[in-house]
């Protein structure tokens, strides 16, 4: 009898050896005569742990990790095909149950339910595990009462912005056209941050699927995913998922046997930061430079191709599914105040155990940085985090125990964005940072705004005085009023946000600007 070996085929775990490992289990039980069935699922997240191997047995998966292909011999020898053997359970890289590890065990997954258990393009195992539930329970609603189910369970958009991802349907909903399109702004560019590529690479068709209930919804019939460029195992993956979908008649023409038609394309964008935001995305996906409009008219009102547009991140539309399947209510239990459900938290930088953690609102960064991160990787205190991508503010460990909730970081001069956490210990120089940050925006800007284009070049060239101990106090003040402008002045967020990082960090860290003003 064959055993089932999973080994993940997520570009994280290939980028530490994945393939190897799975053709070394491969060719070592052919050379033993031991028969081997290897399914590639995706990665579960714990990314200090890959290649993590996972051996089915009759109590669940055994977790192996993180091995090598050094280490497949030696697991053979140890009989880790019966994983519930005393000498597989000896073995140094024996995890024990996958289920009981305390980092998945307290999560609460529900976009990421799927992920690292399935076989990503296996259409018969999305089935088999709770799969186009959704869509069958949306199919029998009117697109109004499809709109108050996501409106009712308080799901924002998880790009970034939070705005209430049921009041953009209503508005698409409410628009008279003739065509309408849902667009998958999957154009992941902020730092520390992966759960759009997960979602793609490891679970597919819960993006499909989502993107289907958003376009029956609204009466659309023509979806697009735009897909970071730098993304390539996403777009086979998404490709091959596409065409399996459609082939089964969960996309095209009378999608399940309904009148409902809704077709799906993937984009490859740009390469430029500024495309993550929705007009620029917009211009970029007619084929035009990545340009932001100016609002209005908004995006919902003449969007791509000047239609009503719904546009929404990968992780927003992959979380609808779970709703349409288990009710607005059941969704809205988890989280806090009006930050409902769940979030995708990546944790990334000088941390320990870096990876994906799924949890309701109001969790502590203390509690993610130490009871799932493991403090840092060099043992060092950590200094600062920065949380929201390269236009989040830094925050320093006074601030730590703020829960994860829109309001509350927004109360501290913060934002949570894509959920990406990087981490850095006190070695940092945050002057360095704030350097980094303007010149970020100088390389990312589309120039359309001058506060933008001219602040963030201005905004170097100060830094470097800064740091050169060159009138630091005045020059402190300059980097102040320069912010200002950017924030209130510019066209979108890349020139509005970039005073985040750079304000943040002189305030909260004002030791490493002084030190600065004292060589002066």
């Amino acid at each position: 009898m064959s055993t089932i070996v999973y080994i993940p085929r997520d570009s994280s775990a290939l980028s530490v050896g994945a393939e190897k490992v799975a053709t070394a289990i491969s060719q070592e039980a052919a050379k033993r005569g031991i028969a081997v069935t290897i399914v590639r699922n995706g990665s579960r997240g714990l990314y200090w742990l890959e290649t993590m191997v996972e051996v089915a047995t009759d109590k669940g998966r055994v977790a192996y990790g993180p091995v090598k292909v050094t280490d497949v011999c030696s697991l053979f020898d140890a009989d880790f095909l019966s994983s519930l053997a005393a000498t597989a359970q000896a073995h140094p890289l024996n995890l024990g149950l996958t289920e009981e590890l305390p980092w998945l065990k307290q999560q609460q997954r529900l976009t990421f339910a799927r992920v690292g258990i399935t076989d990503p393009v296996s259409l018969d195992d999305y089935l088999a595990h709770d799969g186009y539930k959704g869509l069958k329970n949306a199919l029998a609603l009117s697109a109004a009462d499809i709109v108050k189910t996501v409106t009712d369970s308080g799901l924002r958009g998880r790009g970034g912005a939070a705005f209430p991802t049921g009041i953009k349907w209503n508005t698409v909903l409410g628009c008279q056209a003739k065509q309408k399109y849902i667009v998958c702004n999957a154009d992941e560019g902020d730092s520390g941050t992966y759960s759009d590529r997960m979602i793609m690479e490891n679970d597919p068709f819960v993006l499909i699927e989502g993107m289907t209930i958003a376009a029956i919804a609204v009466g659309a019939t023509q979806g697009y995913i735009y897909l970071r460029s730098e993304y390539p195992h996403a777009l086979a993956v998404l490709n091959v998922a596409i065409a399996k979908a459609m082939q089964a008649g969960y996309l095209g023409d009378n999608i399940l046997g309904s009148a409902h038609c809704f077709n799906l394309e993937v984009r490859r964008a740009a390469g430029a930061y500024v495309c993550g935001e929705e007009t620029s995305l917009l211009e970029s996906l007619e084929g035009k430079r990545g340009v932001v409009r100016f609002k209005p008219p908004l995006p919902a009102i003449e969007g791509l191709f000047g239609q009503p547009t719904v546009v929404n991140n990968v992780i927003s539309l992959a979380t609808v599914p779970i709703i349409l399947d288990k009710g607005a209510q059941y969704y809205a239990d988890y989280g806090m105040g009006r930050s409902r459900g769940t979030l995708p938290i990546q944790l990334a930088g000088n941390i320990k155990q870096g990876g994906l953690i799924e949890l309701a609102f109001g969790i502590t960064l203390r509690e993610l940085l130490y009871d799932y991160g493991g403090g840092s990787a060099s043992g060092r205190p950590i200094k600062a985090v920065q949380v929201g991508g390269p236009l989040g503010a830094y925050l320093p460990e006074a601030q730590f125990d703020t829960p994860l909730d829109y309001e509350a970081f927004s109360a501290i001069w913060a934002v949570l964005g894509h959920g990406g956490i990087v981490v850095f210990d006190d070695t940092v120089d945050m002057a360095k940072m704030v350097r980094y940050a303007f010149e970020f925006c100088a390389i990312e800007s589309c120039g359309k705004c001058t506060p933008c284009r001219i602040g963030s070049i201005r905004g170097v060239e100060v830094m470097d005085k800064v740091m050169a101990g060159t009138d630091s106090a005045n020059n402190i003040k300059l980097v102040r009023d320069l912010s200002d402008t950017m924030l209130n002045g510019s066209l979108c967020a890349l020139g509005g946000m970039t005073p985040y990082p750079v304000l943040s960090a002189i305030n909260h860290f004002p030791e490493d600007f002084k030190i600065k003003e004292a060589t002066a």
